[in-house]
């Protein structure tokens, strides 16, 4: 009864990120790249957006879920990113327990999202290149509204999951997460409650929930590179790799990251290369996938050139 009343009485309420503050002379200069990052990623993703909604050439089931993608990497940086920047800028690293589990629910869910995201463009592109007959069929406007809406839900459900047992946590002290984001393992190693029912979950979900989605990526990528290595001429099979190479890129680089930063033990003297890994999946990732769309998809560079040159008419037009 006296340990439950000591609990009671140093119920943490706020946390502390420590995040970047071993580097206090870099405060500003980190902001200014932090703010250069997010705005570019916001930019960059929003122009995908409004190009897919606006082009009709880009109205196919391709784009439908590049467009799905790129909101989420939207989305997905504005969980975080604004309340690092503030971090950087005013010297408050404070957040509240449930302002923190609240930024994990949704970090978690659009990673979630993502995944599943990834897999439905994978078997877009396995359709497209190994049953080529068969893909306007099969890959029509109401499965690819309800593969997305599945997208979504699932990413959604499964953080809800995990949440509801996290929130059932108690928080005594320290209050300190060697992290510049709400990360499930730091935020448990904070709890004075007992963590393996909590950790289990997380465990599980991430296999029933991810695992899946990775599968299906994989699968459709040992397919589509058989059927490509079968065309007999180089110029067929260059054309071939083409149509998916802008997604096996972003493909590779997130779950080439996400791995690395779970594979790897979680020490103290690997603290900062986990930072920096966390940096890669969660800032770099959606930055680069619109450069990587952009600059190596013929149909994403002609309709961005004809949105330029309509611009640039319409401007002439008021001018005269």
């Amino acid at each position: 009864m006296a340990d439950t009343d000591w609990r009671k009485q140093t119920t943490v309420t706020e946390l502390i990120f420590l995040g970047f503050g071993d580097l206090p002379d870099l405060q500003i200069l980190l902001f200014l790249l932090f703010l250069a990052i997010y705005m570019a990623t916001v930019g960059g993703n929003t122009l995908i957006v409004v190009l897919v909604v606006t082009d009709q050439h880009l109205h196919t089931p391709m784009y439908f879920f590049l467009g799905n993608l790129s909101y989420l990497e939207i989305c997905y940086t504005s969980t975080f990113l604004p309340r690092l920047l503030a971090s950087l800028l005013t010297g408050d690293r404070t957040i509240s327990v449930s302002g923190c589990i609240t930024q994990l629910y949704f970090t978690g869910s659009l990673a979630a999202t993502e995944c599943y995201l990834l897999a439905a463009m994978s078997y877009d592109r396995y359709l497209a290149i190994c049953k080529p007959l068969h893909y306007s069929t099969l890959m029509n406007n109401w499965f690819c509204i309800q593969f997305t809406a599945g997208s979504w839900l699932n990413g959604c459900l499964a953080i809800t999951i995990f949440v509801l047992f996290l929130a059932q946590l108690t928080f005594c002290g320290p209050n300190e997460i060697d992290h510049f984001y709400c990360d499930p393992i730091p935020l448990m190693e904070l709890s004075c409650s007992d963590t393996h029912l909590s950790i289990l979950v997380n465990f599980i979900l991430a296999c029933v929930f991810t695992l899946p989605p990775f599968l299906l990526t994989l699968t459709s990528y040992v397919f589509i590179l058989a059927s490509i290595l079968r065309i007999p001429s180089m110029s067929g099979r260059q054309k071939a790799f083409s149509t998916c190479s802008s997604h096996l890129t972003v493909v590779t680089i997130f779950y080439g990251t996400l791995m690395i930063f779970y594979m790897i033990p979680k020490h103290n003297t690997v603290r900062d290369l986990t930072k920096v890994l966390s940096l890669c999946f969660t800032v770099l990732t959606p930055l680069v996938n619109p450069l990587i769309y952009s600059l190596r998809n013929r149909e994403v560079k002609e309709a961005l050139s004809k949105a330029v040159s309509k611009c640039g008419i319409h401007k002439n037009m008021q001018r005269l």
